[in-house]
C-alpha cells in the first residue's frame, strides 16, 4: 500500500510540473493511472531480476518453430531468462556473452531477452538497433547514475534496466553498445490511423494483446501498439514479426507539421536528429521507432525523470496531443 501511495504522488507531481492532468499511462503499458499495479520495492543494491515483475511459467512440452528458422524449441526455451532462443542468428553479428546470456549469478538477464538478438525489441522496451555507440554508452551511464528513470514508477522493466546498468562492467557496456550499433534497422512499426481498435489485455510488462472475439472499442486520445501477429510475438518472440501502431485520425499529418516546422510548440526535429531523422554523429535516430516508446521518452524528459539539457526546452510546451502526433508521424517513417 505504501508503494502504491508513493506511485500516485509521483505521477501527480510529474503531471503538475507541466500542467497535464494525467500522465499517458497507456504509453507505459497500463490501463489506468494507478495506483495498481503497485511499483515493486527496488533498492540501489537490489539484483536486477528482483526489480522485475514475475513472468508466467512457460510450458516445457509445447514446441514451436518459425518460417526459415533452423530449429524447433519449447516455449520454455524461447523465454528462458538466461539465454533465450536465437531464431535467426544470420540476422545479426555474433552476440557477446552479456547480450546472449547475461550473468545469472547476479540475476542480470541478457540484453537479447527484452531487446531481441536483432536489437529491434518489443514495444514495451527500447529498440537499440542502429543507435550510435557513444549514445548507448551515455544512456547506460544515465541509468547507472540516476539521471534516467521512468516518470511512471510502476514500470518495472525500467527499474530492472537501472540495476543492470549498475552491475555492467565498462567492457560489457562497450560490447553491447558496439553490437547493437552494428545492426541495420529494418521496418518495424506499421502505423494505422483509426477511430476504433481491438479490445486488449495487458501482459506483465505492458504488452497489449488483442482479446479473443474480435471486439473493438474507441481509440480516443492515445496510441495503441499491438503485435502484427500476437501469437508469434507472445509465444515465440519472433524477431521478424513487427508491430501495428493504431493512432488517431489526422495525427500523422499534424505530427509531420510539428516535426518539420516546430508547429509553434517546439523546434524542428531535424536540427539535431538530421534531415532524414536518422540521427547525426552521437545523436540518435528517431524515425521508425515505436510510438509508445517515443511518447514515454518525451514525457520522461518533460517530467524531469530523464535528464537532458538539450531536450528539456524542446518538450517544455508540448501537450499529450502534440506528443501523440509527433510519435505517430515518426513511427510512420
Amino acid at each position: 500500500m505504501k508503494h502504491a501511495f508513493i506511485a500516485v504522488l509521483l505521477l501527480a507531481a510529474a503531471a503538475g510540473v507541466h500542467g497535464q492532468a494525467v500522465a499517458p499511462f497507456w504509453a507505459y503499458g497500463f490501463t489506468s493511472a494507478g495506483p495498481e499495479p503497485a511499483p515493486l520495492p527496488c533498492q540501489p543494491d537490489s539484483k536486477p531480476l528482483d526489480c522485475a515483475r514475475v513472468q508466467p511459467t512457460r510450458p516445457k512440452e509445447v514446441v514451436h518453430t518459425l518460417p526459415d528458422a533452423r530449429g524447433k524449441f519449447t516455449e520454455y526455451e524461447v523465454h528462458f531468462d538466461y539465454g533465450p532462443v536465437d531464431w535467426y542468428p544470420e540476422d545479426h553479428p555474433v552476440m557477446p556473452e552479456i547480450v546472449a546470456r547475461g550473468r545469472e549469478r547476479d540475476k542480470l538477464r541478457p540484453c537479447a531477452l527484452c531487446h531481441y538478438p536483432n536489437g529491434h525489441g518489443r514495444i514495451e522496451n527500447a529498440s537499440p538497433a542502429g543507435l550510435p555507440v557513444a549514445y548507448t554508452l551515455q544512456q547506460l551511464q544515465a541509468f547507472r547514475n540516476g539521471t534516467r528513470r521512468s516518470a511512471d514508477p510502476r514500470k518495472a522493466n525500467t527499474n530492472e534496466m537501472i540495476q543492470i546498468a549498475r552491475l555492467l562492467t565498462d567492457a560489457e557496456m562497450k560490447q553491447s553498445a558496439e553490437y547493437f550499433a552494428a545492426i541495420k534497422r529494418r521496418p518495424w512499426v506499421r502505423v494505422v490511423e483509426t477511430e476504433s481498435v481491438p479490445k486488449t489485455r495487458v501482459g506483465v510488462n505492458g504488452l497489449f494483446l488483442p482479446l479473443a472475439g474480435n471486439e473493438w472499442e474507441p481509440l480516443g486520445r492515445r496510441i495503441l501498439e499491438v503485435p502484427e501477429n500476437p501469437e508469434l510475438t507472445d509465444k515465440t518472440r519472433s524477431p521478424r514479426s513487427g508491430w501495428l501502431a493504431y493512432v488517431p485520425q489526422g495525427s500523422v499529418d499534424r505530427g509531420r507539421t510539428i516535426v518539420q516546422t516546430g508547429g509553434g510548440v517546439t523546434m524542428k526535429c531535424e536540427t539535431c536528429h538530421g534531415a532524414a531523422l536518422q540521427g547525426m554523429a552521437n545523436v540518435p535516430g528517431i524515425a521508425d521507432r515505436p510510438a509508445s516508446y517515443l511518447i514515454r521518452q518525451m514525457y520522461d524528459f518533460q517530467a524531469g525523470t530523464r535528464v537532458s539539457q538539450l531536450m528539456k526546452p524542446v518538450v517544455a510546451k508540448m501537450t499529450q496531443d502534440d506528443m501523440i502526433a509527433i510519435a505517430a508521424y515518426l513511427a510512420s517513417l
